[in-house]
């Protein structure tokens, strides 16, 4: 039982990391170094933290990429 439990949290956790990956895509930012992606998740982090008006409009833009269906 360990054993399916261990298996189907890495399944999920699997999962969770390519949908992850895709938003990357949907993004644009496929091509680009990954050493700048993360410093630009880094330096969003931060900013949230200390923003909840940047929060706020980042939601309103990706939920605009969402429905966006031509891409």
């Amino acid at each position: 039982m360990a054993r399916t439990m261990t298996s189907d949290a890495r399944k999920k956790d699997t999962r969770e990391k390519i949908e992850l990956g895709g938003l990357i895509v949907k993004a644009g930012l496929r091509y680009e170094k990954r050493a700048l992606l993360l410093g630009a998740l880094v330096e969003l982090s931060r900013r949230l933290k200390s923003d909840e008006g940047e929060r706020a409009r980042l939601t309103a833009v990706g939920a605009q990429a969402f429905g966006d269906d031509s891409e």
